[in-house]
């Protein structure tokens, strides 16, 4: 039975409606619909992928690695100490220069077991109170696995000017015996693992007390060396 919108259509009117597709151009229509939604994943991609795992697991490898052998080889901080000096000249030209004669002995001990170190740069300064009053930079030098090195310093000041109140207390401890000088050091050490290199900072602070010139020797020290 037909429809109420045929019987309104009539045979001139049928052109009007939608054709009819085939069967098989359905199917057709279909497949290839579905080749679109299945699209491959590009090369560039999975390669980008393989190599960022790569490079993960290397560096997990290595990080793993430095971690063993930094625990197996403890690495310690070398010391730096001055277990004597001596103070020949202190006086004051006037109205407030200095001019001295300072000397030390600068003790560098490397306590690792493992590990040789070398110094690339060695500066040290002398400081009366908190001025500057004389400075020094030593020879490079590479210091073998627990051993110790012992290096003569002689600090020379002439004509430093001391801020007057400085000045006024450096010579009442002349007269009181009792000479109160700063050491600090700044040192640039390379330490070598195997196939890896590093370096790093050294900074000494030391405090010392010595007796009048012209025989002052040290009564009283203390260092501290920190990275």
């Amino acid at each position: 039975m037909l429809s109420p919108l045929k019987h309104i259509l009539t045979s001139k009117d049928q052109h009007l409606l939608p054709p009819q597709l085939p069967h098989s151009s359905k199917r057709q229509l279909g497949g290839y619909s579905r080749l679109r939604h299945q699209s491959r994943t590009n090369p560039v991609i999975w390669c980008s992928a393989i190599i960022c795992l790569i490079f993960s697991l290397l560096l997990i490898f290595f990080g793993v690695a430095t971690l063993i052998i930094f625990l197996d080889i403890k690495p310690r901080t070398p010391v730096f100490d001055t277990p004597s000096a001596s103070l020949t000249v202190v006086y004051i030209d006037s109205p407030q220069f200095l001019n001295s004669d300072f000397t030390f002995t600068a003790n560098f001990s490397n306590p690792n077991r493992k590990l040789d170190i070398r110094f690339d740069y060695l500066n040290i300064e002398l400081y009366s109170f908190d001025t500057l009053i004389a400075a020094r930079v030593l020879q490079p030098f590479t210091q073998r696995r627990k051993e110790t090195r012992l290096v003569p310093v002689q600090m020379i000041s002439s004509l430093v000017f001391l801020p007057p109140n400085h000045a006024v207390e450096l010579q009442r401890q002349v007269q009181n015996n009792r000479v109160v000088y700063h050491i600090r050091g700044t040192f640039r050490l390379r330490v070598s693992l195997g196939l890896l290199h590093f370096s790093y900072w050294l900074h000494a602070r030391c405090q010392l007390e010595l007796t009048s010139p012209p025989t002052g020797v040290l009564v009283a020290h203390s260092c501290s060396t920190k990275r």
